[in-house]
């Protein structure tokens, strides 16, 4: 399945929209993503997983070393809406305790809408 990913930038902060799987196959394209974004001056990412329907080991090393990224750079990166089998993952791996987990994208402190898309 292709992976589809749009960035919304607005103050320092990025909403990374990801959609389809994220696998050994397809990770690279979100690695380069999260790591230009960050690379670019975000300091806080947002990754919206509420269209991403799996993700393996792969994709959770990735979302783990932006995080660790993007907290070396006093930044964060936090999950918006991973769908059930996602959140099984990070449940089972304990890493639900790990990132910050937001319900969906009105419960973000950045207006979610603006900003610029690239």
């Amino acid at each position: 399945m292709e992976l589809k990913i749009s960035s919304r930038f607005q103050d320092g902060v990025a909403v990374v929209t990801v959609g389809g799987e994220i696998d050994l196959y397809t990770a690279p394209q979100l690695r380069n993503e999260l790591v230009g974004s960050l690379e670019g001056g975000t300091r806080r990412l947002f990754v919206d997983m509420s269209r991403t329907e799996f993700c393996d080991s792969t994709g959770i090393s990735v979302l783990l070393s932006a995080m660790k990224r993007a907290r070396d750079k006093d930044g964060d990166l936090e999950l918006v809406a991973p769908r059930p089998a996602v959140m099984k993952v990070l449940e089972i791996t304990g890493l639900h305790e790990v990132f910050t987990i937001h319900p969906d994208l009105d419960a973000l402190p950045v207006a979610a809408g603006t900003g610029n898309t690239k």
